[in-house]
């Protein structure tokens, strides 16, 4: 149980809804590589080349934010948003992003890039009460993740930034297409080292 899956139960339980918790964890042998490409090329591209902070994306968010006069481009690698879920809350409060900060240092010096993936792939959001790539690859193709192609992890990544919201699947099918779209021809630069495979 993640910081974010009780926030999600509390949210749930404060509208008098039903709390949903669908989720089986995988290791990481047990996920698509596909599904390790475009989760990679959709969220985090440089991964493997930073030490949990992405330099060159946050100073392109400060700008945008600044221009924008508020907080609308993100910046966060996988290791931040990591640390989030886990831990913290969704809220965009300075002192949040501190804790953030920190929990996401410790990430990268405890843990390697494979095991930070794994704990990603296995409790991020996939949409209402469907979290981690076993219980979304069952939930939307009635597979395993393991036996997820290149099209539905394609599909899967688009929906990470907000799949009950701006890329819910159901209310925003163009725009979920547009980012598919984009992030299949991102999954062709992607690298994947040899001894994660």
């Amino acid at each position: 149980m993640t910081s974010l899956m009780e926030q999600r139960a509390s949210q749930a339980a404060a509208a008098g809804q039903a709390v949903r918790r669908d989720q089986t964890w995988v290791s990481y042998d047990r996920i698509s590589p596909w599904l390790v490409r475009a989760v990679l090329a959709g969220e985090d591209s440089r991964f493997f080349d930073h030490s949990g902070f992405d330099w060159e994306e946050i100073q392109k968010a400060i700008e945008k934010d600044w221009d924008d006069k508020g907080f609308t481009r993100g910046a966060s690698t996988i290791s931040q948003q990591l640390a989030k879920n886990l831990f913290l809350s969704t809220s965009k409060n300075p002192l949040r992003k501190a804790h953030e900060a920190l929990i996401t240092w410790e990430l990268e010096r405890a843990l390697g890039k494979r095991r930070i993936l794994e704990l990603y792939l296995n409790v991020i959001e996939w949409g209402d009460g469907i979290y981690g790539a076993e219980a979304a690859s069952r939930h939307y193709f009635d597979v395993p993740a393991s036996a997820l192609g290149p099209d539905q992890a394609a599909f899967l990544s688009a929906i990470i930034p907000n799949p009950r919201g701006a890329y819910n699947p159901l209310t925003h099918k163009k725009r979920v297409e547009h980012r598919k779209a984009l992030i299949q021809r991102l999954m062709r630069h992607v690298v994947v080292p040899r001894d994660l495979n």
